[in-house]
């Protein structure tokens, strides 16, 4: 039987949940016997479809299976077709795409996505607000990158749920811990970020949560660093050794479980490739509170909370 060769496009190596994406595809490749390589899109649309290309246009023998997670929001459709044109499966992450059910009819090659639940997860986020903040308040939200359409949809999804009276101020990262400690320290130099009132910080993934802190712990030592560090600090992806870890320790008051799809994605590629089942168009992952959202609404971090809103 022919081994089997894809390649995984990944969004950058600065971040927890795409080194886990990693890992998980590197442990089912090696379980079911597939040549891997991985590459990583700097967060940059242009070097990832570049890169993509290289692996499409390549002289000598192509991938059999290009697997990757979208940096900005076109899901890059020519890149999509032309894999499809030369016979390579493509498989999205993390992204739903309309190009795939055209392709789909079209192409001979499998092709598929593989998605979490990105609105549900901004969901779960807007009850984590209101269970940390059940008598209303300000949270200051760090999102993903103006083009994403995954940090779109956890926003949409947020403000679903949140409750009327938990106030939303907004601010942009690029998933990357450094990011949010950068858009974080700028805005703390501005007069106006002295006189706001926040009373959690959240952000979209538990690299900028922690990135968010950092750059609070740099403050001058008194009251007012004091206070920002007291805040519950929230963030999401929740992988075992990162941000459930950093719950546990106190680092952070709540993060979202996101369970890592790249392994599944090799599964179901490589059954899909060997005849062995047929993909579905979409398969998508379950998102979960951690900790769940009754034992964060008996947190310490709650009855801070309200001690603070009577002072």
């Amino acid at each position: 039987m022919k081994k089997l060769s894809f390649v995984v496009s990944l969004t950058t190596n600065d971040n927890d949940y795409q080194m886990e994406q990693a890992a998980a595809a590197e442990e089912a490749a090696r379980r079911l016997g597939v040549q891997l390589q991985i590459v990583y899109g700097n967060n940059d649309s242009i070097v990832q479809s570049q890169q993509i290309l290289k692996f499409i246009q390549t002289e000598n023998a192509h991938p059999d299976g290009i697997i990757f997670e979208p940096v900005g929001g076109t899901a890059l459709p020519q890149v999509a077709r032309a894999a499809v044109a030369a016979g390579i499966a493509w498989v999205v992450l993390n992204r739903d795409v309309e190009y795939v059910y055209e392709l789909r009819q079209s192409g001979q090659a499998p092709i598929f996505c593989m998605t979490s639940d990105h609105e549900e997860i901004g969901r779960i986020q807007g009850r984590q607000f209101a269970a940390l903040l059940p008598g209303g308040g300000s949270v200051l939200y760090i999102t993903g990158p103006s083009e994403s359409l995954v940090a779109k949809q956890r926003t949409s999804g947020m403000y679903e749920t949140k409750a009327a009276d938990v106030l939303v101020k907004v601010m942009k990262g690029r998933w990357t811990e450094s990011s949010a400690h950068h858009a974080v320290s700028s805005w703390l130099r501005l007069s106006t970020s002295q006189q706001s009132r926040i009373d959690v910080v959240a952000s979209q993934n538990d690299a900028m949560a922690l990135g968010a802190k950092k750059a609070f712990q740099e403050l001058p030592e008194g009251p007012s660093r004091d206070r920002w560090l007291s805040l519950p600090f929230i963030g999401c992806d929740g992988l075992p050794q990162t941000g459930q870890a950093w719950v546990k320790k106190g680092l952070l008051a709540a993060t979202i479980v996101v369970p890592p799809n790249s392994g599944q994605a090799v599964e179901v590629l490589v059954q899909a490739l060997r005849k062995t089942a047929d993909p579905q168009e979409r398969f998508l992952t379950v998102p979960v509170s951690f900790p769940s959202l009754d034992e964060l609404r008996a947190s310490p971090a709650v009855k801070h909370q309200a001690l603070s809103a009577t002072v």
